[in-house]
């Protein structure tokens, strides 16, 4: 399912890396997102400030699994102050950071790390710390 907001800032970047631990110790298996994705499509999953669930601040537009990891591109609306707030900090480039608010379906410990193969993906916010540090946004480019 595929959703459409004609007015927003467009973005796109990464939420989750295969195979990275953040700093939590968690690791992301590939294909962990795909059940869930098939039940929700990128319109079943919120895009929020900071993972306030008051601060929907935009709509993701496709989120597929790829190659490298879980590939979102949505924009950031101008609905409400929060998401006005949330597209001037990117546009400065303040804030380019992804994290995700999952529940584990299927996980296993490796020593110190919990593999997550299975995730039922609820909402992927804008933030300013990502916990994967390498899960990033960007505006893209004309």
């Amino acid at each position: 399912m595929s959703v459409r907001v004609q007015a927003g800032l467009a973005i796109q970047g990464y939420a989750s890396l295969w195979g990275v631990a953040d700093l939590n110790g968690d690791v992301v298996a590939r294909g962990a997102f795909a059940d869930s994705l098939t039940r929700t499509g990128a319109g079943g999953v919120r895009m929020l400030h900071q993972h306030e669930s008051r601060a929907v601040v935009g709509v993701w537009e496709e989120i597929v699994e790829d190659d490298r990891g879980l590939f979102v591109r949505g924009r950031i609306a101008d609905w409400s102050a929060e998401a006005r707030y949330a597209q001037a900090l990117s546009r400065a480039g303040a804030l380019d950071g992804l994290s995700i608010g999952f529940r584990a379906a299927k996980a296993r410990r490796d020593g110190r790390l919990r593999v997550l193969s299975g995730v039922e993906l609820w909402e992927v916010s804008l933030v300013t710390f990502p916990m994967l540090p390498g899960a990033r946004f960007r505006l893209p480019r004309p």
